[in-house]
């Protein structure tokens, strides 16, 4: 885990804190069950503990961290059930985002022709971490590609409940992310989901999105019998 910058910025020391250690947590860097306590993450990140406290109030928001009274703090183990639940709830909502973004693309306008060529990039830099098997630097571009076509409806709230709620699906999917073949296969997907947007292909968009976000149900079983230790009901 890296020590954070201490320069001046836009983001407090908390938010900083938070989010290195969530990403910690989602790599499996703090693998789930472990142990953890303040001052050994303030020392390794080169902060004081008001902002480690105040990363782990938002973590067990998120429900990523449980203080055991007398004993510390733990990472949870990863809930099938929440992971399922999530999931649905993403699809639900993220499809018919993408949908909604396929119905308004107009590929003689410059705002979609950019949006494209930004998105083809972040294609290109996906094949490099296939490439080099980072397999995190895949799923936070895989993050920055979802995000990039659902910022295009406009609806913030829409980003922020789909953001906030991928965090216990990214620790599944970074095991998956392990597997022979599967960042490939993404990859293919996601050029898929843009070619039938671009295409305003809403039915198109409508099942491949579906068959993407529904790949994580069918791999679980597979994933938890490989980590058992990792996961809880």
């Amino acid at each position: 885990m890296n020590r954070l910058d201490v320069k001046p910025t836009r983001k407090g020391l908390g938010e900083l804190a938070y989010e290195s250690l969530r990403d910690s947590i989602v790599s499996m860097e703090l693998e789930p069950g472990q142990m953890v306590s303040e001052f050994e993450l303030a020392s390794q990140l080169g902060v004081s503990r008001t902002p480690v406290r105040e990363a782990f109030r938002l973590l067990m928001q998120e429900e990523f961290i449980d203080v055991m009274p007398q004993r510390g703090a733990r990472i949870t183990l990863i809930s099938q059930r929440k992971v399922e639940e999530t999931r649905f709830v993403r699809e639900c909502l993220e499809v018919r985002a993408f949908e909604e973004v396929a119905e308004q693309w107009d590929n003689s306008a410059d705002k979609y022709t950019r949006i494209e060529r930004q998105i083809r990039l972040l294609f290109q830099e996906q094949e490099q971490a296939l490439q080099q098997n980072e397999s995190f630097r895949f799923l936070q571009l895989d993050e920055d590609f979802h995000r990039t076509v659902i910022e295009l409806c406009g609806n913030r709230t829409l980003l922020n409940v789909v953001t906030s709620m991928r965090g216990h699906l990214n620790r599944v999917r970074y095991l998956s992310l392990q597997e022979m073949g599967t960042m490939a296969n993404l990859v293919r997907e996601h050029e898929a989901i843009l070619d039938a947007i671009t295409k305003n292909d809403v039915h198109l968009v409508e099942e491949v999105l579906s068959h993407h976000l529904r790949r994580l149900t069918v791999e679980l079983p597979r994933i938890v019998e490989l980590h058992k230790g990792y996961f809880t009901l």
